[in-house]
């Protein structure tokens, strides 16, 4: 039996798939920890390092163009709502989403998922001229080559959440994107450097009402933010072509098996929340039942000069062909 080495986040409805108790046919796996698991999309991006390993959607479309002999599965691990990761600086008089043109604000890089999903709706949504803003990094994109003329680096090893709490940036994005780690993905990093709730320099945030913004966002538009998904090393397809719809269906298997011992997500109250605020399966598997997010997807990183304009839109075109019913 073959052996697959698989990196994933931590996610209990995957891990009935890392710890064996649900097989992909005619493999063997061999889970591989690496914490934070941005570091592995890194490592699998540049080095080709794992057999199967979760990656940020986007990174993944940019590594195909670039090249990487990568391909994937329609298996969505994570997902996120995006209207409360904007935090403005205290003294920034920052109101409007408008307001945010011509400013600076803080990302860990430029592609990071959450900052694409985030200048998509402010752009759409809110009319925003994002080319207009500043974006201060303090980290590298997983692919290089793709930096706009409006990226700026941190050269003097200060944290985003220092700059944002100085008001040398006028606002930031949170958590693993921006102010709650600093530096490259490394062990540790989740340690947060943002600042107290309620201290005279403590950020606000741009949507007050962020969750009622962000479920009204997602059921009127059909966009529910994609957080991961899951790549293959090509060269895998080429000894055996039936290994993506092996593995996507043991991970519809694991998903099941997890629901059937804690259903409605109660083992993960963050999916629990957002089924409830969409009324759906909080991770749906599948091509068709991602189209919209995964169209305004493409469509966003085109919009923000990550890939370029005659990237194809077919989106079974960007996954491995396989069998993918919707799970």
């Amino acid at each position: 039996m073959d052996k697959l080495t698989v990196v994933l986040g931590d996610y209990p409805h995957a891990q009935p798939v890392l710890g064996g108790e649900v097989e992909v046919e005619g493999y063997a796996v061999e889970p591989v920890e690496v914490r934070p698991v941005i570091g592995a999309y890194r490592r699998m991006i540049r080095d080709l390092e794992f057999d199967v390993c979760e990656l940020a959607p986007v990174s993944y479309l940019m590594a195909r163009q670039a090249g990487v002999a990568l391909t994937a599965v329609p298996v969505f691990l994570n997902r996120r709502f995006h209207h409360g990761d904007v935090q403005c600086a205290a003294g920034s008089g920052i109101r409007f989403p408008k307001d945010l043109e011509g400013r600076r604000v803080g990302v860990r890089a430029y592609s990071v998922s959450t900052g694409v999903w985030v200048r998509g709706v402010l752009r759409e949504e809110y009319g925003v001229d994002t080319d207009s803003i500043t974006w201060v990094v303090d980290d590298d994109d997983h692919v290089g080559g793709r930096v706009p003329a409006n990226v700026e680096r941190v050269t003097d090893q200060r944290s985003l959440g220092d700059l944002l709490r100085t008001g040398e940036i006028d606002a930031a994005l949170t958590g693993n994107a921006g102010t709650g780690r600093a530096g490259a993905p490394r062990a540790g990093w989740t340690a947060t450097t943002e600042a107290e709730p309620g201290a005279d320099d403590s950020p606000y945030p741009l949507f007050p009402e962020a969750a009622t913004l962000a479920a009204d966002h997602c059921l009127r538009t059909g966009i529910y933010p994609l957080h991961s998904l899951v790549a293959i090393r090509s060269e895998l397809l080429d000894h055996d072509p039936d290994l993506p719809t092996r593995l996507y269906a043991a991970f519809a298997r694991s998903k099941r098996r997890h629901l059937a011992a804690h259903p409605d997500w109660s083992a993960t109250p963050r999916l629990a929340r957002q089924a409830q605020q969409t009324g759906t399966d909080p991770v749906p598997y599948g091509i068709a039942a991602n189209e919209r997010s995964l169209t305004a997807m493409v469509r966003f990183a085109k919009d923000q000069h990550l890939l370029d304009p005659g990237f194809p839109d077919d989106l079974p075109a960007l996954f491995a062909p396989g069998d993918y019913p919707d799970a």
